[in-house]
């Protein structure tokens, strides 16, 4: 007999070789139905799979995430049959489950269409109606390499050779004649895979990720556990493709991308209006909260991002230049040797670090707060580039807070409450806060790890905050805080950043005079709130679609005129609108007043203030808002007053309230 541990923590004892699904049904008919796989031990196992002696064992049903993802792993075994039955003499490669979905690659010499899509997933049914069962096979690696080449598939077979090691056996799952090398696990048959899944696109994708290596195509599917779900995923996707912060950029003219500048953005005036006020805004925040901003330079010398460490740890992330020393005797430049090299800055800590160290420190100048809108640059993979989201050069709204240990917990919850009021200013009140902890590849000791793991959590219990651990997240120098948001159609992103880091501070020689007389080293907190400009800005279109808030919007108010007789009383408007700190346009077009408000609309403007012979006699306003048929007719005076009010940003609403 075995003993079976179940959740509520009650114990049942089976029969020798009995399986989860025996557990399944003898607790319940309903939850055997329901049943997909098992975790046994905290390991994944399949339903039918025996029990090899006592265990604890939790029934997965498709409400877990667990259940989910193995949804999505079998949709992927059921597209790589539905394709090789459709398209004899296709290889497939692997076929990985990945966020809301999966993948497989192929290799197959005539391309795939996305039209061959309708017919794939209709094949994928018939095989979920076929109801095959899946079962778990073991079979030895010499076996496994002879059968996979019997019948062409020569990736699988490489993938046998190259990473299962020599007497280990090897998990093969079998549906119907078809079969795939896997480790598992997998539903208890093709009849139990919900028939909510879609395939989305196609791709290249290089063998292994080697561009030295053939291309495969690539087909991603997404998969659910009711085709209620998938349906709300795909108009999540609709509803972010008309939110992409790409498309709106360039429909409400706020920058622009091209390949001269790879990574690197171009903003024109409406953008780098909004980029302005943001600057402006936590500029106060700040100044409010006692920092003191500096500037710092953009090319640092290689030694000492050496000494930082960084160089170790990022130098492929850097662009580097020579130091170039113009000669004396020749016309000519001569190169530096390979040690004279400059580094532009991927990152602004080891130049506060120089500010710091500049003069003598008191235990008494402690805390020091300096922030710097510093721009940086990271070579990041041209692949990975993504509009205003990931950029090689990139503007963070940074600051380092140089303090003493006895000051960390306070300071840290200080900067918490100071970020929860500024995303909350931006309508942002859901964040998931996440401590990072230490990462494989580190720097420093354990204890001075502990010691810091220990100051954060500490930090977010003092500020009321609940918390998850993201295990080995942790920067390379020190734990780090991790702020995930939740947008207006509930997409995560994650935002700002903030690191306890008791190693830059040790490596730099950065020490104050404490009130012992004595040198002590600082503790050095990193910290943003919007992350980066560029990012930050990407987040606010896709969250608002375009259609910012009044005190960020980079076009507040358009007076757009019914006649042409309107059209000194129009320029009067806007010029008192202006004077009272509106940003305004004039349209006195000689166009149709319907088709002005359209236009505008369009551009998401939040106040269109409409004139006519009657608005002029009467030196009034008719407003129209964004999104409202309504119309608000008002004195041109007290409408201008009542609009500036409205514009003003939330901390400065908050100051004219006191």
């Amino acid at each position: 007999m075995i003993e079976v541990t179940l959740p509520d923590g009650s114990k049942r004892e089976y029969e020798d070789g009995a399986s989860p699904l025996d557990v399944a049904e003898s607790i319940s008919k309903s939850l055997a139905k329901k049943a997909l796989a098992a975790k046994v031990d905290g390991e994944m196992f399949d339903l039918t799979r025996p029990l090899e002696g006592d265990a604890a064992v939790a029934i997965v049903t498709a409400n877990d995430p667990e259940g989910v993802e193995l949804i999505r792993h079998d949709a992927a075994h059921v597209l790589a049959q539905a394709v090789q039955e459709m398209f004899p003499g296709t290889q497939v490669t692997i076929g990985p489950v990945i966020d809301d979905g999966f993948y497989y690659d192929f290799a197959r010499e005539e391309p795939f269409s996305t039209e061959d899509f309708e017919a794939i997933e209709k094949k994928m049914a018939e095989i979920v109606d076929a109801d095959y069962p899946i079962v778990r096979e073991i079979w030895g690696k010499d076996e496994a390499i002879k059968t996979f080449k019997s019948i062409g598939e020569d990736y699988k077979a490489q993938i046998i050779d190259d990473i299962i090691p020599p007497g280990e056996p090897i998990t093969v799952y079998r549906q119907g004649e078809w079969f795939d090398l896997c480790r598992g696990p997998h539903l208890p048959s093709t009849g139990k895979l919900p028939k909510a899944f879609k395939l989305m696109k196609l791709a290249g994708a290089y063998w292994r990720g080697d561009s030295n290596n053939e291309m495969l195509q690539r087909i991603y599917g997404t998969a659910w556990s009711s085709e209620k779900e998938l349906k709300a995923h795909l108009m999540r996707l609709e509803e972010a493709e008309k939110r992409d912060h790409r498309r709106l950029g360039q429909q409400l003219d706020l920058f622009h991308l091209q390949p001269e500048a790879q990574g690197s953005v171009f903003w024109h005036p409406k953008g780098f209006r909004i980029w302005r006020e943001l600057e402006s805004y936590i500029r106060r925040r700040l100044d409010e909260s006692g920092y003191d901003e500096v500037k710092t330079p953009q090319l640092l010398d290689k030694r000492l991002w050496e000494k930082s460490g960084h160089w170790e740890k990022f130098r492929d992330g850097m662009f580097v230049v020579p130091d170039i020393i113009p000669s004396l005797e020749q016309e000519e430049v001569e190169f530096a040797s390979a040690e004279d090299m400059l580094a532009l800055k991927p990152m602004n800590c080891p130049a506060h670090i120089q500010i710091f160290n500049s003069d003598q420190r008191s235990y008494r100048d402690l805390p020091m707060k300096m922030a710097e809108f510093g721009c940086c640059h990271r070579n990041e993979p041209h692949g990975a580039l993504h509009g205003l989201l990931r950029v090689r050069q990139m503007t963070q709204d940074d600051a380092h807070i140089f303090c003493r240990e006895d000051q960390v917990v306070d300071q840290t919850r200080e900067f918490l409450e100071l970020f929860a009021s500024v995303y909350d200013d931006f309508g942002m009140t859901d964040i998931v806060y996440k401590l990072a902890t230490r990462p494989e590849m580190r720097a420093g000791d354990d204890a001075t790890w502990d010691k810091a793991e220990k100051n954060l959590a500490a930090a977010l219990t003092a500020a009321g905050l609940e918390f998850e651990i993201a295990e080995g997240e942790g920067a390379f120098y020190g734990p780090k805080l991790e702020f995930h948001l939740t947008d207006a159609i509930g997409r995560t992103w994650q935002a700002g950043t903030f690191q306890l880091d008791y190693v830059l501070p040790e490596r730099l020689d950065a020490n104050y005079i404490g009130e012992d007389g004595a040198k002590h080293r600082p503790v050095m907190l990193h910290r943003a709130i919007f992350g980066t400009f560029e990012r930050f800005t990407g987040l606010l279109i896709e969250h608002h679609a375009g259609a910012f808030p009044i005190w960020l919007a980079p076009v507040q108010v358009v007076v757009a005129t019914i006649t042409s007789e309107a059209d000194a009383y129009a320029e009067e408007a806007a010029a008192i609108l202006r004077k009272a700190g509106l940003r305004v346009e004039l349209d006195t077009r000689n166009e149709k007043i319907n088709y002005k408000v359209r236009e505008h609309s369009v551009a998401k403007i939040p106040v269109i203030a409409v004139v006519g012979a009657r608005e002029a006699e009467d030196r009034k306003l008719a407003l129209r808002r964004f999104g409202s048929k309504a119309q608000e007719i008002v004195m041109l005076d007290e409408g201008a007053a009542s609009l500036a009010e409205e514009a003003l940003a939330p901390d400065l609403k908050r100051a004219k309230a006191q």
